[in-house]
């Protein structure tokens, strides 16, 4: 169960963060064994015949262990908190080992590994011995991280997916940049013409709506008014529609 935890964790900030085709789950990457990693992240190969590189995670949590700690610290014992520091040392190096021997293997993988801590307490603990996290990287080639650490690394890893993207797509970005010059080429002639238009269409309504209408007020202003009574006998139709 402390095992499934750690893994739901891991498993929810990969969602979070990298794209479903950049990582998968259970991943047996040493040659001819069949143990499985719990995640492994898709790396790109130096070439075409390399395919793939993975990047092995594995989630622990030494609960039993961390919470001993957690005990001497409070009975204030420096035996005890000694005692106990002791076997989170060791009980970590077992793990990192084990990570080395069944899912490092160089090229098919990279050649260091990430154990995931999934409490930024544990993962604290660890920090605040700067000598276990040098021996667990230069003994058995892993990287201790907690979550806000590996988010950080996932982060990082996401930025050089989207650099590797545009590098070999760059002929097409090139291309859609060309294409997007052309047509906005095209949109400010059509812009213009239909600026032109609109111009003249504007210019014949002021034509009319202007000078036309006081002339016709001219040519009208000594005209007598009709009364009701003949204007009706006149323009019946009119008056009918009204």
């Amino acid at each position: 169960m402390r095992g499934s935890f750690g893994e739901i964790q891991l498993e929810m900030l990969l969602e979070q963060i990298l794209a479903p085709d950049q990582y998968a789950a259970n991943v047996a990457t040493r040659s001819g064994s069949s143990e499985r990693v719990a995640f492994a992240i898709r790396l790109p190969g130096k070439d075409t015949a390399q395919g793939v590189v993975w990047l092995p995670i594995d989630a622990k949590f030494p609960k039993d262990v961390y919470e001993q700690l957690l005990d001497a610290y409070e009975q204030a014992e420096p035996a005890q908190v000694a005692a106990a520091q002791k076997n989170l040392e060791q009980t970590l190096k077992k793990m990192a080992r084990d990570i080395r021997d069944k899912y490092i293997d160089p090229p098919h993988t990279t050649d260091f590994g990430i154990l995931f801590l999934p409490f930024e307490g544990i993962y604290a603990e660890v920090v605040r011995h700067a000598s276990l996290l040098e021996s667990l990287q230069r003994e058995f080639k892993i990287v201790v991280t907690g979550p806000t650490t590996l988010a950080a690394i996932l982060n990082s890893l996401q930025m050089g997916f989207k650099t590797l993207a545009i590098e070999k797509r760059s002929s097409e970005v090139w291309e859609v940049l060309g294409a997007v010059k052309t047509e906005f080429e095209k949109f400010g002639g059509m812009l213009q013409k239909a600026h032109k238009s609109i111009q003249s269409g504007l210019n014949n309504l002021d034509e009319v709506m202007g000078r036309r209408t006081r002339a016709i007020e001219r040519k009208l202003k000594d005209v007598q008014s009709l009364s009701p009574a003949a204007a009706e006998a006149l323009l019946p139709e009119l008056l009918e529609a009204d």
